[in-house]
């Protein structure tokens, strides 16, 4: 099997509610090495995309269309995971120990929750930003980790 014909490593982004941090990790992933990983999101608790999450997405030119909030139980026992990389506390706390799916790493890089933070639009906004921007700074770390 050559290179081309290699399957991808699968990647999943997991979060509480598939609502924010897993939603930007899952594009920003996809903007910097799509190619070389197939990329994906879940929550223990899914729920709808937060309306700032796209918005500051489109900011760095990322449309989230196609993306959607899903549960964790929509790939166990169907996707092999390379990684599993949890992006917040709380989700941390509930994934097990032993994930059914995973066959390489299952790492936490936690970030603070932007939907928990209060405060005007424009301040809820700043803090998508913030988020949306350490991400992208752990991610691009980390690809050069694995260069």
């Amino acid at each position: 099997m050559n290179k081309d014909t290699q399957p991808k490593p699968q990647v999943l982004f997991l979060c509480t509610h598939n609502t924010a941090r897993s939603q930007m990790a899952e594009a920003l992933l996809r903007k910097h090495a799509g190619e070389r990983f197939a990329v994906y999101s879940a929550g223990f608790e899914s729920t709808d995309i937060n309306p700032f999450t796209r918005r500051v997405m489109a900011e760095v030119g990322l449309d989230l269309v196609g993306q959607y909030s899903k549960g964790v139980k929509e790939y166990l026992g169907k996707i092999n995971f390379a990684y599993v990389i949890i992006v917040c506390d709380r989700a941390e706390k509930t994934c097990p120990t032993a994930f059914p799916s995973i066959s390489r790493q299952r790492l936490f890089w936690p970030f603070e929750d932007p939907v928990a933070f209060e405060g005007t639009d424009e301040a809820k906004l700043a803090k998508f930003r913030e988020i949306r921007n350490q991400i992208d700074a752990r991610i691009r770390q980390w690809l050069r980790e694995l260069a």
